[in-house]
């Protein structure tokens, strides 16, 4: 009886940190809000303004849970990131992810060919600080990629 109730109660604390993981990130739902949410605001705030905001991790509009926005120009350029300024102004269109994936590369290629789109790569989570799976929602802005990710 006293092994039986080890293995549930284990169990449970296993279960129950997973939904906990799970209630912290943010889902395919916020990310492509959050992105409709910015694009909006580049539109009607201007680019300048609005990348600005992006980049303050203090403003809550624009940074919940593991989910921040980045904008790419076409050419690779960081134009603004979410989870680290120091990144805007790079051209980061040779990174590649910890499987050798050109994700900025791929990223604009699609951004070139398809108005909204999903993609996948491995990414350092700025919650944990762990190298993970990633789905990124982007949709295309003029000349320009504006994409967040959840995630898995």
């Amino acid at each position: 009886m006293n092994k039986l109730f080890a293995v549930t109660a284990i169990a449970l604390s296993v279960m129950t940190g997973s939904v906990l993981a799970a209630e912290g990130g943010a889902t395919k739902e916020d990310a492509v809000a959050m992105v409709k949410k910015g694009v909006a605001a580049i539109k009607s705030g201007g680019a300048d303004k609005t990348y600005a905001e992006f980049g303050d991790k203090a403003n809550t509009t624009w940074h919940q849970h593991d989910l921040y926005l980045v904008v790419y120009g076409l050419d690779g350029v960081v134009r603004a990131h979410g989870a680290n300024g120091k990144m805007v102004g790079k051209n980061l269109i040779e990174l590649k992810d910890i499987d050798g994936k050109a994700f900025v590369k791929e990223r604009v290629d699609m951004a070139k060919t398809h108005g909204t789109f999903w993609q996948d790569y491995k990414f350092t989570n700025p919650e944990t600080k762990k190298i993970e799976p990633k789905s990124m929602y982007c949709e295309k802005l003029d000349e320009t990629v504006v994409c967040g990710g959840i995630y898995k």
